[in-house]
């Protein structure tokens, strides 16, 4: 890499690495008061855990050589353990930038799941699973997709190879099935379809989240080509229309269907037009991101209430958003790439490898699920869940009502009287 290319994809990894803090807010804000720094915290304990994987083994699993070629694809050899051996080498600059970019999807594809499980999981049962799954799916997923030698990396048809530019398949379908996984085995919240107090607790907080997400996306798709050149300005103008225009379907789709527009839809509606733009963005012109956005926009905002049918309870709506935008995003660049790609045979390549990361994802974190469930318990107990994770794990709130109005300031007679807090609204729109 040349000096400002190396720049340019630190700075993108500076961008990828705030959209975890984004994200944290981002759910934070969905859910009720009681619990909601247990989410923050959920996410935040997957930076910690990621990054020292990532040094330790993680980096060398994703993206070393697959064994000298002997290793089928399915995951790198171990050269890069402890990355003891790296600053010796010719050309470390360009290792260790890439290795610190790829760090932050390391960082926040297993935090994408904790939306999924919020309120009712146990704070140390969540820390390893986020342990057991990096090193069982997400490193080598990330090995097939993007590795030296990777099975997916390597398929061809006509010609053609799979796209997946900045990671439908390895991080928004894998993070997306195992939240499926996960939520199978752990159940339902206590009061899911009945409890009307399961609404967000902070709709700012999660518009700034989103907000977060947004900018930091930008660094999360142009920086995924490398270095600063017309491929990464064109992925980040795809990513700019086709999130606008993904907010904009979500938001008709509530209104003829609920006879309303939500901030939690806008917010909703970016990122699944963030998540299908991904895999794409770099291969298809700006009408065809905004044709990705639009369906990324109404079909997430459709698939959202499909738990309520189901019978899953998916929190954030991790499955409606991630795993369907991805899906979207992954297959609709089979007819919509440009140069020539589009096509059946396009398409076959783009339905195998998500189908592939689909399998494999849902199958090995329902076993972790259920490994975890039958050894140290994976659901938080029914007095947790019920006073609120936040006090139950981290002895902690979000808030501290108690201040609110709080004493006199120097030189006051007397403290002013709090003013009585204004009734709960309690119309709410079905979104």
């Amino acid at each position: 890499m040349s000096a400002a290319d190396i720049g340019f994809i630190l700075i993108c990894a500076a961008m990828v690495m705030l959209m975890t803090p984004g994200l944290a807010l981002f759910y934070g804000g969905m859910i009720r008061v009681k619990s909601a720094l247990n989410m923050l915290m959920m996410v935040f304990i997957a930076m910690g855990i990621s990054s020292v994987l990532w040094v330790l083994y993680g980096f060398s699993i994703a993206f070393g050589d697959s064994f000298n070629g002997e290793g089928g694809g399915i995951i790198g050899n171990f050269d890069f353990l402890g990355f003891k051996d790296i600053l010796g080498l010719e050309g470390s600059a360009d290792i260790l930038t890439f290795a610190v970019f790829q760090l932050m999807f390391a960082v926040l594809t297993p935090a994408l799941i904790a939306g999924a499980l919020a309120e009712r999981v146990k704070f140390s049962a969540w820390a390893v699973f986020v342990t057991l799954w990096v090193t069982l799916v997400y490193f080598p997923v990330a090995h097939w997709v993007w590795g030296d030698g990777g099975w997916i990396a390597n398929l061809e048809l006509d010609g053609r190879e799979v796209i997946d530019f900045a990671g439908g398949t390895a991080v928004h379908i894998n993070a997306g099935i195992a939240a499926l996984a996960v939520v199978l085995v752990i159940g339902k919240r206590v009061g899911f379809k009945k409890d009307s107090s399961m609404r967000p607790h902070n709709l700012p907080m999660v518009l700034l989240g989103a907000s977060l997400l947004w900018f930091g996306w930008f660094g999360f798709n142009a920086g995924s080509e490398g270095a600063a050149n017309g491929t990464a300005a064109l992925m980040a103008l795809n990513t700019m229309v086709a999130t606008g225009t993904a907010v904009l379907g979500w938001l008709i789709y509530e209104r003829i269907r609920y006879g309303a527009y939500t901030t939690l839809g806008a917010a909703s509606g970016a990122i699944g037009g963030l998540v299908a733009i991904t895999p794409s963005g770099a291969n298809v012109n700006p009408m065809g991101a905004m044709a990705i956005g639009l369906a990324a926009g109404a079909v997430c905002a459709w698939a959202v209430g499909l738990k309520f049918k189901l019978g899953f309870d998916d929190s954030l709506d991790v499955v409606g958003v991630h795993l369907v935008g991805g899906i979207i995003g992954t297959l609709m660049v089979g007819f919509l790439a440009i140069d020539g790609a589009a096509g059946i045979a396009q398409f076959a390549l783009q339905a195998g490898a998500a189908a592939a990361v689909l399998a494999y994802s849902f199958v090995v974190s329902l076993l972790l699920a259920l490994l975890l469930k039958h050894t140290m318990g994976f659901r938080a107990d029914e007095e947790a869940e019920a006073g609120g994770l936040d006090q139950a794990y981290h002895a902690e709130s979000g808030y501290d009502f108690s201040q609110v109005g709080g004493g006199t300031g120097h030189g006051s007679a007397a403290p002013a009287a709090a003013p009585a807090p204004a009734p709960a609204d309690d119309k709410k729109v079905d979104a």
